[in-house]
């Protein structure tokens, strides 16, 4: 489908089931109607297709499509490129790509640590938006902060000059303000070059919904709806406009589809997070609600988790369902979507409540505990968890070191609760993911006209380097705290009196394996705190979130290493103490050897 090029031509291809003449015009036209004709493939297929020998790669075109009445001019649906969002399709040849020859090899899932960016905001240059071109200057930065993998936001073609770009007019185009196709595959060799992953946020569950050329494609529509790529019924119906795909419809499905592999395979992204899948298998996200279930959803995404595993099994599957559903993470062939993780709403929000409450008899412990284990987790990346994303921090929702301290994100509490909620993420169980910004202590809510503030790296350098050490350690790039990585994670104590909670994460377990982490959830300073270990021996502070060096104020208790003393606790046959400082983490683990 779309444009292909050839030595020879250009062949031009589009699905118009319900129109009566199909022309495509051009640049190797003069834009002249009705010079070039395009055939019916089939008799049932609805396809049309035209060869044309003057068209070549950057050759501008459009369809011209007849039901009766006037020609309608219809960008290509599948248009790898296009001038902006109402203008033309471009060809374009993915084979002309220049990729560095040295192989990337994806991390494993249970090492990834995840950094959202928004291109347009992630890297600006002077007044104007961010480009793939530009970001790749601040990679470097994430290299050197520990990421190994960067989500994009969606960066396809969107109406009006600047978009978080949940509205996608064009699903195979890169936005042109970003740099177009070329420079999103510079974007992903260069992140590629430095070890880093790409994770690409694809929108399924509604397009649009205005700057819209799918939308009664080809002439017909139905009680008002939008015609041959959408449900013409109240399926069609989501928070963003009536421009749900008909997942009923295989050319539907082959389109979402082929969008989809397309970037896995010849923009060689390492992953896709599929947006809001709850409204694709549901008309308004709740999928426990019976009456509003789109089982034609549920289908379309369990048939592309297969079809991409058996391309590519390599590659990371993510959903946003936000509703702790198991089927999402189920193997199809078992009724489940077959996704291989999923952003985790049972750990932000709790997590995010206890940093943002005001009080400290009012801050829950236990269900800050909850969210550390991920209890229903069979794998530790079967969920990505986080404290900021783009929803929790847009929308009437501030930076989490706002929020805790309206009016005084510098001061000692916010930034002291912004670094516990941070040492929370890199420690807990799942695929840790950091919001841009998040690393040095943006306070800014997101939208997508403001850049991030990157002075703040000079001024909150210590929160920055703290940001570092934790990825560091949940990464075990020092070989001493694999556990981090590990799917295991058991509580040793959750002590709502004193708002203390500590536990133990493994992977295998042994010296350089186990970790213990103790938090402080209040503002005063713990002393001789006993904690249950697994074994004797010297255990090594590797990282005290209250240490000076992240931040002038932070000091106000001193940790050390622990000896284990042979008396249990907290089910472990020995135990040491500890002393917390105020909203505090501490991690201990012991070296490898004898």
């Amino acid at each position: 489908m779309g444009a292909v090029p050839h030595h020879g031509g250009v062949t031009f291809r589009v699905w118009a089931p319900n129109a009566r003449t199909v022309h495509v015009a051009g640049d190797f036209s003069r834009w002249r109607t009705g010079r070039v004709p395009m055939a019916p493939d089939h008799s049932r297929s609805g396809t049309w297709s035209a060869f044309v020998a003057q068209a070549g790669v950057g050759s501008q075109y459009k369809f011209l499509i007849r039901r009766g009445g006037p020609y309608r001019w219809r960008i290509d649906p599948f248009a790898r490129e296009v001038t902006h969002s109402r203008g033309n399709a471009v060809v374009f040849d993915p084979k002309s790509i220049q990729w560095h020859e040295r192989p990337f090899t994806m991390p494993g899932w249970d090492e990834l640590v995840l950094y959202e960016l928004h291109v347009g905001t992630f890297a600006t240059h002077g007044a104007e938006p961010g480009t793939f071109d530009t970001a790749i200057g601040r990679l470097d930065h994430l290299r050197r902060l520990g990421v190994n993998a960067v989500e994009v936001m969606p960066p396809f073609s969107f109406g009006g000059p600047r978009s978080w770009g949940y509205n996608p007019s064009h699903l195979f185009a890169i936005e042109t303000s970003y740099g177009g196709p070329r420079a999103f595959a510079r974007f992903v060799d260069a992140a590629h070059q430095r070890g880093i992953a790409v994770i690409l946020d694809v929108v399924h569950n509604h397009l649009g919904p205005t700057d819209l050329d799918l939308w009664r494609f080809d002439g017909t529509s139905s009680r008002g709806y939008g015609g041959q790529y959408f449900y013409n019924d109240r399926r069609a119906l989501t928070p963003w406009g009536a421009t749900r795909p008909n997942y009923e419809r295989k050319q539907v499905r082959n389109f979402l589809r082929d969008s989809a592999v397309m970037w896995l395979e010849e923009f060689r992204v390492d992953g896709l997070r599929f947006d809001g899948t709850n409204f694709i298998r549901s008309r308004w996200g709740n999928t426990q609600h019976r009456p509003d279930r789109i089982a034609g959803g549920h289908r379309y995404l369990a048939a592309t988790t297969v079809d991409i595993r058996a391309r590519q099994p390599w590659k990371l599957l993510i959903a946003e369902d936000m509703q702790r559903d198991p089927v999402v993470t189920a193997p199809a062939e078992q009724g489940g979507l077959g996704f291989h993780s999923q952003w985790d709403a049972d750990f932000v929000h709790p997590v995010r409540h206890a940093l943002e409450t005001p009080w400290d008899a009012d801050r829950n412990t236990t269900a800050v505990a909850r969210a550390v284990t991920g209890h229903y987790l069979r794998a530790a990346h079967e969920r990505v968890i986080f404290t900021e994303s783009h929803d929790e921090v847009a929308n009437g929702r501030s930076r989490l070191p706002e929020t805790i301290n309206p009016g005084a994100a510098d001061s000692w509490p916010a930034r002291k609760r912004a670094a516990l909620g941070l040492a929370l993420v890199l420690t807990s169980a799942g695929m840790p993911l950091l919001f841009q910004g998040q690393e040095f202590c943006e306070d800014r809510w997101f939208d997508d006209r403001t850049p991030l503030s990157w002075n703040k790296t000079q001024r909150h350098s210590g929160f920055l380097h703290l940001a570092r050490q934790l990825i560091r350690l949940r990464r075990n790039l020092d070989g001493h705290t694999a556990g981090l990585r590990g799917p295991h994670t058991a509580l040793l104590r959750v002590d709502d009196q004193r708002k203390v909670l500590a536990y133990h994460r493994w992977w295998q377990g042994g010296p350089g394996d186990d970790v213990i982490v103790a938090v402080n959830l209040s503002t005063e300073v713990i002393h001789g705190y006993r904690v249950g270990l697994p074994r004797a021996g010297r255990w090594q502070l590797r990282c005290n979130s209250d240490a000076p060096i992240f931040g002038d104020d932070f000091g106000a208790a001193h940790a050390s290493d622990l000896n284990a003393d042979c008396e249990p606790w907290d089910g472990r046959p020995f135990s040491a103490e500890v002393t917390i400082g105020p909203y505090a983490a501490l991690v201990y683990s012991q070296d490898e050897g004898p």
